[in-house]
């Protein structure tokens, strides 16, 4: 029998630069064997391996003894390792752009000239491939190698060497050292040479992607490369080192303005990659097929897509080019992979796909002429079954390091073993394959699946409304729109149905109509687009909307970066502010906005000054609209306003959707800042379209608390109201409690309110800071709640610090204040006495706050007792409390009290005083 590690050294040697994955998958052994025996292999000088990541395996030119002995040992059994799924990874020794779509099509010119570029004698000459990103520019350098290979231009044993320059665009000195290696001492961590990238690259193709990022110094050192073939180390001196490679840029950018015209020149020819969209219609199918190929390969089963899901595939590519194809693809079939997971076949269907990608269907199927074109080469199903297609170019800027599938299979198995439903699990897969998906192609150049983003605000007819309305647009005037056209027309169409729905609605501001009077052109599109909204969502929208639609073409038409209404985002949270904008940028492509986010410990001076510094930067001259998450912030208006000069209006609460709307409007032409803060205040939100009642702002409450309700509690609440009042943060209440009461009400509180904090004579517990009632008493109210609405970390600043005279001055204080007609000095010394009896010190520290709550609480009790108006309970509580037998040491007390003051206190009083002590640990009751 074969030996594993013969078994491996002939996969390698059928299957040029394979990984382990390959190999473990292939010949079905485990990973970590793999591993170990193509490590030995290599240790014996049998293979050699690539550097970089995923590592690759390919047989040595010295080992050829070895195969020729496995061959004489195992004469029968030459084809019987390889598995029908490595098929795809025979080396091709033909014309491999052959196999390229578009061959003989509209990738017929880059072909020949590649051809050209790598046959030119003697030594080839150095090209520059162009094109939008996700065009395929990695994807064919990579064609170009093996067409170079297999002309035996480079030898067999060289790997393509790939440098991206964005990686060290503002490091000439480290870039140097990467590309040409460098001397022993070239610099500090230099303990020993190495060897770069032009002598990786010696007798074989070195490929420079984003070569735009290289800065000048970088452009100068490989164009003096290029002229003569010489370089140095980093470190050395004179230029005495020889290396022959064919240098392949990529870029995305015109090369004219991004590259220095010296670099330019050196570079003879240009091969430039069409777009998706400029493809013929057959391409375009014939690379849906290829991308769904690959997908049936790596699961080994036969995939069909239904005529309208490749539909919508084709139509929901808009910016990405064949890298966003092939992102949807993967996304598709893994969705449809979860869904269909025993089942031999995978038949794809539109319930498979995202809104996103389902959106392309309405996309292509508004647009008569593309729909005209893809018609003769559309089939009611696209059957692709495994290995049909070879996939001839292994490596992809856009193929996933991972096998996605095993992920998907292994984790439902995963969640079903911890007894999950079916639609459980598919709801947590769903996720994990959108944040594997999503994190790979944000590094590749692109957002994945933007409109999918787009659906969390707007209701999905209104975008595929807004798709048809792009489609009129495109017909009827005839000029360019920018990019978001569909996120910016669906949100405007989305705000105004809402005001629509909920009875608002808003006449034309006299800006607006005069501006729109100049466009009749976009004004006739306008009432045709009023039409069809109409039509489409069976309501009748008031001619003012005309106007505004108009104003929007205009906006959309033009580019508009001059004059916007800046706009500036604080919030709390080392994020929270940068997060949002990021989503906002994604949606409407603006740049108008500026984050400023405040760490919780952030003092407020200093977020003032980063708030004008930002107004500053973001102003273009029609004013700013800053938007803040809590409502203490917009007392920095003023401020800034006479700080800066600049015209500046302050919002509230600020939310993803509001400032979705505001990116909106501040570009629309002549709107100022004072009518966009004005239009945003009645902002119902996007929502659905079948909502009738716009929600509620979120109410929010402080929570204060004493034994009763009432007495302490009624006063803290006096004190946090003022400084409320003045702010007219009427969104904020404060309420009371009874400690009684605290199990039973607090949750019915939790559900209506937000609670921002508690006060009181206990710490409830509730997951809000509790603030101690003699901070209220002894500091500065208004500033407390500075730091609240800041969300400052409470427990992080000054503590109040009693000893037994402070403690005793701050019951001296609120008694004067609150009551009228119990003499506090004279009654300070017999409560004082009582609290010290009731309340047990902590080992040697005596919790004066718990002290203080107790003795506030008891002259309430006198107060009342004097005016005869004492706390109420019913009879059944009554009659409960009476049963109680814990409460000996506090009557104790209590009645010690009555006798020294002369006065009774009720049973009632007595019940609120037992529930005081109750909750709290430290006092005997």
């Amino acid at each position: 029998m074969e030996r594993r590690i013969d078994r491996i050294y002939r996969f390698v040697l059928e299957n040029a630069h394979v990984t382990t994955n390959d190999v473990a998958e292939s010949l079905d052994i485990q990973r970590t064997n793999a591993s170990k025996d193509l490590n030995l292999l290599v240790k014996e000088g049998q293979l050699n391996k690539s550097e970089g990541r995923p590592v690759r395996y390919f047989v040595s030119s010295q080992s050829v003894e070895r195969a020729v002995s496995i061959e004489e040992a195992n004469p029968k059994e030459k084809h019987t390792t390889e598995a029908p799924e490595r098929k795809m990874l025979q080396r091709n020794t033909g014309n491999v752009f052959t196999q390229i779509i578009g061959s003989t099509g509209s990738m017929r010119n880059a072909v020949e000239q590649a051809k050209a570029a790598i046959l030119y004698p003697p030594r080839g000459l150095n090209c520059l491939i162009t094109g939008p990103t996700g065009s395929g520019k990695t994807f064919f350098a990579h064609a170009m190698f093996q067409f170079a290979q297999a002309e035996g231009v480079v030898e067999t044993d060289h790997d393509l060497i790939v440098f991206n320059c964005a990686d060290y665009a503002n490091n000439p000195e480290l870039l140097m050292s990467h590309l040409f290696g460098y001397e022993k001492g070239a610099f500090t961590g230099a303990d020993t040479e190495k060897e770069g990238l032009i002598h990786q690259a010696d007798g074989g193709m070195l490929f420079l992607d984003e070569i735009h990022r290289l800065p000048p110094e970088g452009q100068e050192m490989i164009f003096y490369f290029m002229d003569h073939g010489t370089y140095s180390r980093l470190g050395e001196s004179g230029k005495n080192r020889f290396a022959n490679v064919r240098i392949v840029g990529a870029t995305t950018e015109d090369p004219h303005s991004a590259l220095l015209d010296t670099f330019v020149r050196r570079i003879p020819i240009n091969i430039q990659m069409p777009s998706f969209s400029n493809r013929p219609a057959a391409e375009q199918i014939d690379l849906v097929r290829v991308m769904v190929a690959m997908e049936a390969n790596r699961i080994q089963r036969k995939i069909t897509l239904s005529e309208d899901v490749v539909k919508a595939l084709l139509g929901s590519v808009t910016y990405g080019n064949v890298g966003q194809l092939k992102s949807n693809v993967q996304l598709i079939c893994a969705r449809g992979f979860m869904n269909h997971m025993t089942q031999s076949e995978i038949h794809i269907t539109l319930n498979d796909l995202t809104e996103g990608i389902k959106s392309g269907l309405v996309q292509l199927s508004a647009d008569r002429y593309k729909s005209t074109d893809f018609s003769p080469y559309l089939e009611p199903e696209m059957i692709v079954t495994p290995n049909e297609i070879d996939e001839l170019i292994k490596t992809d800027t856009y193929e996933l390091p991972y096998n996605l599938y095993d992920i998907i299979g292994d984790k439902a198995a995963l969640l079903k073993n911890e007894g999950l439903d079916q639609e459980t699990i598919n709801h947590f897969i769903s996720t994990d394959i959108n944040v594997h998906l999503k994190s790979f192609y944000k590094d590749h150049g692109f957002t994945f699946d933007t409109e999918t983003r787009l659906t969390e605000f707007v209701d999905k007819r209104v975008i595929e409304t807004s798709n048809k309305i792009a489609i009129l647009v495109s017909e009827r005037l005839e000029t360019h729109f920018q990019q978001n056209f569909i996120y910016a027309m669906s949100l405007h169409i989305s705000s105004f149905l809402k005001k629509i729905n909920v009875g608002q609605t808003r006449e034309t501001n006299d800006n607006i109509r005069e501006m729109a009077k100049d466009y009749p052109k976009e004004f006739s599109v306008a009432q045709e687009i009023r039409a069809l909204v109409e039509h489409e969502f069976q309501v009748t929208i008031p001619d003012s909307e005309e106007y505004y639609l108009t104003v929007l073409l205009v906006s959309l038409r033009e580019d508009q970066s001059a004059g916007k209404i800046g706009i500036v985002v604080a919030a709390h949270g080392n994020s929270t502010a940068s997060s949002m904008v990021q989503v906002v940028r994604e949606l409407l492509d603006v740049s108008n906005i500026f984050s400023v986010d405040m760490p919780l410990d952030m003092h407020p001076r200093v977020a003032y000054e980063k708030m004008r510094e930002a107004v500053t930067q973001v102003d273009e001259g029609s004013g700013v609209l800053i938007m803040v998450d809590m409502g203490s912030l917009a007392t920095f208006n003023e401020e800034i306003r006479t700080d800066t000069g600049i015209e500046v209006c302050t919002l509230d609460m600020v939310t993803t959707p509001l400032l979705i709307e505001a990116a909106r409007k501040s570009s629309v032409l002549g709107s100022g800042v004072d009518e966009l803060f004005e239009s945003l205040e009645g902002f119902r939100g996007y929502g659905h379209i079948t909502k009738e009642k716009a929600e509620p702002k979120e109410k929010q409450a402080i929570l204060a608390i004493c034994a009763s309700g009432e007495g302490t509690a009624q006063r803290l609440k006096e004190i946090i109201e003022r400084p409320l009042k003045q702010r007219n943060l009427k969104h904020i209440e404060v309420l009371t409690l009874s400690v009684a009461d605290i199990k039973t009400k607090i949750p019915v509180f939790k559900k209506e309110y937000k609670l921002l904090a508690t006060t009181g004579i206990m710490d409830p517990k509730v997951g809000a800071p509790y603030i101690p009632m003699e901070k209220f008493i002894s500091q500065d109210a208004d500033q407390i709640l500075d730091e609240l609405l800041l969300e400052n970390d409470l427990s992080a600043q000054e503590e109040i610090v009693l000893d037994a005279e402070k403690a005793r001055q701050v019951c001296v204080d609120f008694m004067e204040e609150s009551f009228t007609f119990i003499n506090p000095k004279k009654l300070i010394a017999p409560l004082w006495r009582l609290a010290q009896t009731l309340i047990e010190g902590n080992g040697e520290t005596v919790n004066y706050a718990l002290m203080v709550n107790f003795v506030m609480h008891m002259a309430g009790v006198i107060e009342r007792n004097i005016r005869q108006q004492p706390l109420k309970i019913d009879s059944d509580t009554k009659r409960a409390y009476e049963a109680i037998t814990d409460n000996i040491v506090m009557n104790r007390g209590l009645n010690e009290v009555e006798s020294q003051l002369r006065i009774t206190i009720p049973t009632s009083e007595r019940y609120y005083i037992y529930q005081l002590l109750k909750n709290n640990e430290e006092i005997k009751v």
